[in-house]
């Protein structure tokens, strides 16, 4: 079965950093674009960043950008986003997904993760 697992959430102070990572199983990262979405309670699902199939390409969201960094890693079948300088605004459910057009379009993905929840809190 095909499948997105994100894991990397957690409790982090302002300023700090966290690691997500999404793996893939049952089906290969190869010919997909991976973008991170979060959606936060009460706000709508936001695209914060997106990467081509062969990592040559990457977006990001004003809203993330010069603090967030997208890497893949596909003999792993794994994409990464490092988050750095933290805000409590960041606060939300951090999702992963993949699509076969380099879009940040959510409704363009074909596959997503669960989700793993990333607090920003002192």
């Amino acid at each position: 079965q095909a499948q997105l697992v994100e894991s990397g959430g957690g409790l982090v102070q302002p300023g700090g950093s966290l690691r997500l990572s999404c793996a893939a199983s049952g089906f290969t990262l190869d010919y997909y674009a991976i973008g991170w979405f979060r959606q936060a309670p009460g706000k709508e699902r936001e695209g914060l960043s997106c990467i081509s199939s062969s990592g040559s390409s990457t977006f990001y969201s004003d809203s993330v950008k010069g603090r967030f960094t997208i890497s893949r890693d596909n003999a792993k079948n794994t994409v990464h986003l490092q988050m750095n300088s933290l805000k409590p605004e960041d606060t939300a459910v951090y999702y992963c997904g993949a699509s076969l057009l380099y879009t940040i379009v959510a409704e363009e993905y074909d596959y997503w993760g669960q989700g793993t929840q990333v607090t920003v809190s002192s």
